[in-house]
């Protein structure tokens, strides 16, 4: 008894000690959970209406938009100037769908099988001209040959070993996958689109009113009250007019994603006065060699030249343009002095070698030979060639050895801007070019031979041989050591922005100011390699100076303030405060150019009291007015005139844009010609209640809770 007495008396102790453990495993979990949610925010690229999308799904949606880019256009890769644009684009159709799709289920909206079954069948959507199964006779869509490659494609996943040719078939069919996507989203918002459409109507009355506003044409004595008469001295603004002002306009000033105003000094480093002498000495040497007569190719390679020399004449347009512009002046043989460029920051030196007229296409055809040894494919293409020269068919004896024979073009652009090619590639590309129609050779490679024949040559143009030592004007390492150490140290001496702009002349510097920055940009000043700094502007606060960041291509040097920032929702009265005084002054100067003008019975009276007059003809109500007195459009002066009878004197002083009026009707006539057709306006005025309900994914986009963290990662 007394054992269980005492367990009794440690009741409280145990509940304490069951109760904090109890707690420490609820507060593990709800740590565990809280970790988590914020790795799944952090790798969150965005949201919209509630639906996320991570930096992985985001990143696959690129590489699938690069690669279709890449397989239409025949690239290889994009600069990274129209990747920001792919990036842009692919989020804004996953914004636009994400939204089209939440409103079409609300509405029962879906694009079914058999529909997608009939377009591919019409094969009429301009989309499908872009896919390669087009019929080369028709220039149309054929979906027997989607058909048959989607057939293909599925025998070749299964065939083990493929190899290269089930990549390409891969390849072609996730570009299908993604036309086949588009297309559904396509006639998803074109269901949508149709369905708003029906909503407008037009009738006969408002079809009368829209002819007359356009076709009713009236001419007016003008007597015009310049806003510009008036000095801004002689009106006064107090705070309760900004007030006031703010609180009429305030819708206007709303914004629905923050932005941030920033302070800046950006310095570029350049080469300096001995790093331009250094490298204008490797160009004299360039010249004198290339004067000596040395070997063109080992001249360009030794001045370690951007452009590697080819051997090839080309196209005056495979040129740099300045070197195009240059050798105008030189002749053949010539070596031109060393010359800047501004535009590429290059100096450049030039050897004229010769000039040629060469076809810029040609048809050829061909059979390649291999054997097992060199050797034996030597001997076997003379054997052939042999027979070609007694008259043989080439067709035929390519077929003979599995080969089409087929005829095939080269054109110029297919090799001018190679940057190199080997001493086979040259010889194969030059005897192609140099060979008359009907001509043929034998050209013995290093592993084999390639019997070519030319059927037809067109365009005979002239083409160029010139050797380029093209070198950009580029700062050294001590140079950018020297810059990146002034840089740090005036970063390091100045921690507030007061600082950095007391500062900044002191050390050569600038601070420069850039207002609204949005995180959808993905550059800061202009600057490539500047998403780090973009993220550091996202994440501070008011006030905070950056640390130094090195950007550009490398050749920039940045430091920032962020001075403001702007949240979602209404502007502070103190960011628009320019604008709103603008407002009230000019209505202060309707006000005293309305006093001056009270009372006048006709434009005499006008005249009278200081007034300029105009006359103005062809006014009509669906156009607002230019009057050259004041400078300013003036669509209210367009419907006091529409509403004014013919002959009236309106003198309610009228409120201008840039001027106070009023004004005697001369005339009112109905346009020369016009005549009403009913249906026709019913049809232009609903086509033009469309086009402005065209904007409807901009209102839904604002409804849509959108949330962009692209900075974060790309």
């Amino acid at each position: 008894m007394a054992a269980i007495g005492k367990i009794r008396s440690w009741g409280p102790v145990l509940a304490t000690v069951i109760g904090l453990a109890l707690f420490a495993f609820i507060a593990e979990e709800m740590f565990r959970s809280c970790e988590a949610t914020g790795n799944e925010r952090r790798q969150q690229v965005g949201e919209v209406l509630g639906k996320k999308i991570s930096v992985q799904e985001f990143q696959s949606l690129v590489d699938e938009y690069q690669d279709v880019i890449k397989m239409t256009q025949g690239r290889d890769n994009l600069s990274e100037e129209e990747l920001n644009q792919v990036k842009d684009q692919v989020w804004q159709q996953f914004v636009n769908n994400t939204i089209l799709e939440k409103e079409a289920q609300k509405l029962g909206l879906t694009v079914t099988d058999a529909e997608m079954q009939n377009m591919l069948k019409a094969g009429t959507n301009p989309m499908l001209a872009q896919t390669p199964f087009v019929n080369q006779q028709t220039g149309r869509f054929d979906v027997t040959q989607l058909t048959k490659f989607l057939a293909d494609y599925k025998k070749a996943q299964q065939t083990p070993g493929a190899g290269e040719m089930a990549e390409q078939y891969q390849r072609i069919y996730n570009y299908w996958k993604f036309i086949e996507k588009t297309l559904r989203q396509q006639m998803l918002a074109q269901k949508y689109q149709t369905l708003l459409s029906q909503s407008f109507l037009s009738n006969p009355i408002s079809s009368k009113m829209a002819f007359e506003a356009q076709n009713q044409e009236s001419d007016i004595q003008l007597a015009v009250m310049p806003y510009s008469t008036i000095k801004d001295t002689e009106v006064q603004v107090a705070d309760a007019d900004l007030k006031a002002k703010y609180d009429e306009k305030k819708e206007m000033y709303k914004q629905y994603v923050e932005s941030r105003d920033i302070k800046y000094v950006d310095f570029q480093v350049v080469a300096s006065a001995a790093d331009r002498a250094a490298l204008m000495k490797t160009m004299q040497e360039a010249q004198q060699n290339f004067q000596a007569g040395q070997a063109v190719a080992e001249v360009v390679r030794k001045a370690q030249s951007q452009l590697p020399y080819s051997g090839m004449a080309v196209n005056r347009g495979a040129l740099p343009t300045d070197v195009a512009a240059k050798i105008d002046s030189m002749s053949i043989g010539s070596v031109s002095a060393p010359f800047e460029t501004k535009f590429d920051n290059t100096l450049n030196v030039v050897k004229y070698i010769n000039k040629v007229q060469l076809p810029d296409s040609v048809e050829y055809r061909q059979i390649q030979v291999g054997a097992e040894t060199a050797e034996a494919a030597h001997k076997r293409a003379d054997s052939i060639y042999t027979a070609l020269k007694g008259g043989a068919d080439f067709e035929a004896l390519a077929k003979k050895y599995g080969q089409t024979g087929e005829k095939q073009w080269l054109t110029s652009p297919m090799y001018e801007r190679a940057q190199n090619l080997d001493a086979d590639t040259k010889n194969y590309l030059s005897t192609l070019t140099t060979l008359g129609a009907g001509e043929s050779k034998n050209l013995e490679m290093a592993q084999g031979n390639i019997i070519v024949q030319v059927t037809a040559r067109r365009a005979m143009v002239d083409k160029y041989d010139v050797a380029i030592v093209k070198h950009a004007i580029d700062f050294s390492k001590d140079t950018y050591s020297q810059a990146y150490n002034k840089f740090s140290q005036y970063v390091s001496e100045n921690k507030t922005l007061e600082q950095l702009e007391a500062n900044a002349a002191k050390f050569g510097y600038k601070v420069q100011e850039r207002k609204d920055l949005y995180n959808s940009e993905h550059t800061v000043a202009g600057l490539r390699s500047t998403r780090e700094a973009m993220k550091w502007i996202f994440e501070s606060k008011a006030g905070d100076v950056s640390p130094l960041y090195e950007c550009g291509t490398n050749d920039h040097l940045l430091v920032i303030a962020l001075t403001k920032v702007h949240p979602e929702g209404y502007r502070d009265l103190a960011d628009v405060e320019d604008a709103l005084k603008q407002e009230v002054i000019r209505e202060k100067k309707f006000a005293k150019a309305a006093e001056k003008l009270a009372g006048v019975k006709s434009i005499a009276d006008a005249k009278a009291k200081g007034a300029t007059i105009d006359s103005v003809r062809q006014i009509t109500f669906s156009a607002p007015v230019f009057v050259q007195a004041a400078g300013a459009s003036e669509p209210s002066l367009s419907g006091a005139v529409a509403a004014a009878k013919e002959g009236q004197f309106c003198a309610n002083v009228i409120k201008g844009n840039g001027a106070a009026y009023v004004f005697q009707v001369l005339s009112k006539k109905q346009r020369e010609g016009a005549k009403q057709d009913d249906k026709q306006q019913q049809t232009q005025l609903k086509q033009q209640a469309m086009q402005a309900a065209s904007r409807f994914m901009n209102e839904l986009y604002l409804k849509a809770d959108v949330k962009d963290n692209r900075y974060l990662f790309f």
